[in-house]
């Protein structure tokens, strides 16, 4: 029954967190955005002191259940270990820890994470690892699968659909994505939970606390018969079933090894519940292996996320302002990257984001994409190619899990300047075509633009653009909408420091 009640919530919780990844409309995150709130790196980083305090409670009571409930990564493990455990049953061994890899990966992780390392933290973190790869996966098969019901519904007169487009947002981002999917996928494959008990950092950590834990796996060692069937069970390798050891450090709470237990001698109870024995605590545990915690729902959800489809409500089309593409637009070399509004600096975007890529995912826009940078790597940038940063949009400050996007109402948005439209003489048509042209004036939407004439004497003369910096807010309306191609003739620069108007 444990484990069924385990498989069932974690099911759930891996398909509410993957819809919050896939869905554009922005209503998962109404109802579900709590559920990146309480994974432990952006709890950490936004100061969330209470999701933090349920976590560290949560496994002093119970051991490792987030990594086998709450964790996405690791309920992902669990569903590629329980694929491979149909070809091939009672797989696996138990191995001594790595002890050394373990305590090492999470020491230059606390360290990256104190001196600003965000690379380091992005690729280790596994939420943000998972992220990465339902956005860049996941996402374009749903949006895929949403465009092909649009063009099925509108066959027979239905406009219950509407089409999203579906592009890759970051060449960067996306090969770290498919590297860390191999590696985990390989990696659970063959031997379960290894990515968890030897990589990743937030096991290590949990590990380390659930040694202290109220509920324990115990052992009746005068019911055990030595049989072994709770050792070659065990994703997580760290049970050794001719010695009567167990490393706690490295358990998962899977419950596999007490519903496969034939004579009832594995018990999940506090550890001062009868006169059962407790498994003794290794040094540090084992290898990995998976058998089939999470069933193969949990492997199959994404087919049925399809289905839900018809539940999402429509949402506002993006209009491009009606100019004719000719050449798609191409991204202006910013000497300053542009953070979204709400992000108030770089310093704090860089300090906290862990390049989950949950508000590229749900920007309607289109203008965030992860940066290529060494220094920002896989972080949000804003560009205006497909669009720019709408007055009303806050999706992007809604969703953010660790605070490196902080919340902010429409209304305070069109007051926050995050960067500053720069005019570049020689692509303006006026200057290259002799044609007038006022795109960048109609679209500014604080009037921080105005048009000067070339020759004041002249009533015909043909008017410039002048930017009145201090009212320029770096929403990106004149760059995407200019006329002028590949290169607009109005960019914008990002402010370092997030300032109001």
């Amino acid at each position: 029954m444990l484990r069924k009640v385990r498989t069932i919530l974690a099911c759930i919780f891996f398909l509410l967190i993957t819809l919050l990844f896939l869905d554009f409309t922005g209503t998962m995150h109404l109802w579900f955005g709590w559920l990146a709130k309480i994974q432990l790196m952006p709890a950490i980083l936004s100061a969330a002191t209470a999701a933090v305090a349920f976590i560290v409670i949560l496994t002093l009571l119970f051991g490792r259940v987030y990594c086998s409930v709450i964790c996405p990564l690791g309920v992902l493990q669990d569903s590629v270990s329980c694929v491979a455990g149909k070809r091939k049953k009672n797989r696996f061994r138990h191995s001594p820890a790595k002890s050394w890899l373990r305590y090492g990966v999470l020491g230059l992780f606390v360290a990256a994470a104190i001196l600003g390392g965000s690379a380091v933290v992005s690729l280790l973190d596994p939420y943000a690892a998972y992220g990465r790869i339902a956005s860049n996966f996941f996402a374009p098969l749903y949006r895929g699968g949403n465009n092909l019901l649009d063009w099925l519904a509108e066959r027979v007169g239905s406009y219950a659909f509407y089409p999203t487009e579906v592009w890759i947002k970051g060449w960067i981002t996306f090969g770290v994505a498919a590297a860390t999917l191999a590696a985990v996928g390989i990696l659970a494959w063959r031997n379960g939970r290894t990515y968890c008990n030897t990589i990743c950092p937030v096991g290590t950590a949990l590990g380390f606390l659930s040694r202290f834990s109220i509920f324990k796996l115990t052992v009746d060692t005068e019911k055990c018969k030595k049989c072994g069937l709770c050792e070659r069970n065990c994703k997580a390798s760290c049970i050794d079933s001719k010695n009567h050891t167990l490393d706690k450090s490295r358990c998962v709470a899977c419950f596999t090894c007490v519903e496969k237990c034939r004579f009832g001698a594995m018990k999940y109870a506090p550890v001062s519940i009868g006169k059962k024995k407790n498994i003794k605590p290794e040094a540090d545990g084992k290898k990995n292996s998976a058998d089939g915690g999470v069933s193969r729902r949990g492997f199959m959800s994404i087919a049925g996320i399809l289905a839900l489809t018809q539940t999402i409500k429509a949402q506002q089309l993006k209009v491009d302002g009606g100019f004719a593409d000719i050449l798609d637009k191409k991204a202006p070399e910013r000497k300053t990257p542009i953070a979204p509004p709400g992000a108030a600096s770089l310093r704090n975007m860089n300090k906290r984001c862990t390049g989950c890529q949950l508000c590229v995912s749900v920007c309607p826009s289109g203008v965030l994409r992860p940066s290529g940078k060494l220094e920002t790597l896989m972080q949000p940038e804003m560009s205006y190619e497909k669009g720019y940063c709408r007055p009303e949009c806050t999706e992007c400050s809604q969703v953010c899990p660790t605070g490196a996007i902080r919340k902010i109402a429409p209304a305070d948005k069109s007051a926050i300047s995050i960067g500053k439209a720069v005019w570049v003489e020689d692509t303006c048509l006026v200057n290259r075509d002799k044609i007038q042209c006022q795109s960048c004036v109609d679209s500014c939407l604080t009037g921080a633009i105005t048009l000067v004439a070339i020759n004041p004497e002249d009533k015909k003369s043909l008017k410039l653009p002048a930017i009145d910096k201090e009212q320029c807010i770096g929403c990106g309306a004149c760059e995407n909408l200019c006329p002028a191609r590949p290169f607009s003739a109005i960019y914008v620069e990002g402010n370092v420091v997030h300032h109001s108007i």
